[in-house]
């Protein structure tokens, strides 16, 4: 049989248990379905007879209470099946969600949630998770945790591509516990212990520089943080600040929508802000619909950990010479997912269109060059001081 044929049929019957899953039929199909104990399970596929499907996954559960010597949970086989059915797309981005980690997923969304307090980004091509940013007070930098940090083991368990998710998960775990870090900081290896508390975001961080430039650090693009920005802002503004400095580093993205709010702050009506494109080819062109509140010279500071959001951002300022971009390339991440709530409280985030900047620049594993190429002294202490050297060319830059 083709391989064509295999996988049409493979399909159907991870298809068929999504189905269970949403209308809690799993029992039924159980009792109901009569079951042929002679029938081969290689035979029912390659015969591509699908109306031996729902036989063949009662093969499949006849054998295991005739033989597994465990306990079989229905509940989590089927989140399993539906986990490996999503991960068969082969998108480190897309992901299915049980309920109970769609309601983690939407509390860090909208700023809310029990942790360690870090911003990480999971690569799940090498099975990397990097520390970007611990919060500020958070228990993680309390406990030592810094920038550019791996994540190796959590509770002694080695984090790979296969079981990435689950270490992100099993990282926040509830409030009050603790969790068990293996860290790789350079050529070092450390253990750090963290307890979990409930975590309150603070997005934005701001100050007054010298020559009465204003300084802003957006940490991520969570819900809300284009109305902090705006608070910050203006705070800023009645201070007297004549230029502005925004600071993206270490932002590995958030909700795409809170990045064009900032955008409309300080763009031109007009502007073209992201042009977005589907599996189907449709183009969309997102533009300002209104007039800018912020027109003061302004300089964007990226790193290699500025992605998505960060890099919409950086792309539409860049493009409508609104602001120049110092650093170094950002990370590439081009992609735009759709995080949907299902009937049962589970989720499904997948990857639904590609952006561009206005200028049509492609950013997926690609990045932005910033229009000053600024590295960072390799023992430089911590961002913000006199050795960031990126920060300093941008106070040159406005001065």
């Amino acid at each position: 049989m083709d391989e064509s044929k295999v996988q049409k049929i493979y399909r159907t019957i991870m298809l068929i248990l999504i189905t269970v899953l949403l209308t809690a039929t799993i029992t039924t199909l159980l009792v109901y379905n009569k079951i042929t104990n002679t029938t081969d399970i290689r035979t029912i596929i390659s015969s591509g007879d699908n109306s031996g499907l729902e036989l063949t996954l009662s093969k499949i559960r006849t054998l295991l209470e005739d033989k597994y010597i465990g306990t079989i949970d229905d509940k989590k086989m089927i989140e399993g099946a539906i986990k490996g059915y999503v991960a068969g797309l082969e998108d480190k981005y897309a992901e299915y969600y049980t309920p109970s980690e769609m309601s983690d997923e939407l509390d860090e969304a909208y700023g809310n949630y029990v942790g360690i307090g870090i911003n990480m980004l999971v690569n799940k091509d090498t099975g990397k998770i990097i520390v970007t940013e611990p919060m500020k007070d958070s228990p993680a930098e309390k406990a030592g945790i810094k920038s550019g940090d791996i994540i190796a083991k959590v509770d002694g368990e080695e984090v790979t591509t296969e079981n990435i998710s689950d270490m992100t998960n099993k990282i926040k775990g509830e409030e009050g516990t603790k969790v068990n870090l293996e860290i790789k900081r350079e050529e070092e290896t450390l253990n750090i212990e963290v307890e979990r508390k409930r975590i309150v975001v603070s997005h934005i961080e701001s100050k007054m520089l010298e020559d009465k430039i204003g300084y802003i650090s957006i940490l991520d693009f969570d819900g809300g943080v284009a109305e902090e920005f705006k608070t910050k802002y203006n705070e800023l503004k009645k201070q007297g600040i004549t230029s502005l400095i925004i600071d993206i580093r270490d932002n590995g993205g958030g909700v795409v929508d809170e990045a064009i709010y900032i955008l409309e702050l300080l763009s031109k009506r007009k502007d073209t802000l992201l042009i977005t494109v589907d599996k189907n080819g449709k183009e969309e062109i997102t533009k300002c619909k209104v007039d800018p509140e912020i027109t003061m010279p302004v300089v964007l500071v990226v790193n290699e950990y500025s992605a998505s959001a960060s890099e919409i951002l950086a792309g539409a300022l860049q493009d409508n010479d609104r602001a120049k971009i110092v650093g170094v390339k950002t990370y590439g991440k081009g992609v735009i997912q759709t995080l949907i709530k299902l009937s049962d409280g589970s989720g499904l985030k997948m990857t639904t269109e590609e952006y561009c900047t206005p200028n049509r620049n492609k950013i997926n594993k690609v990045g932005i060059t910033p229009d000053y190429v600024v590295e960072l002294p390799e023992d430089i202490q911590e961002l913000g001081g006199k050795d960031d050297t990126q920060l300093q060319k941008a106070i040159e830059l406005l001065k």
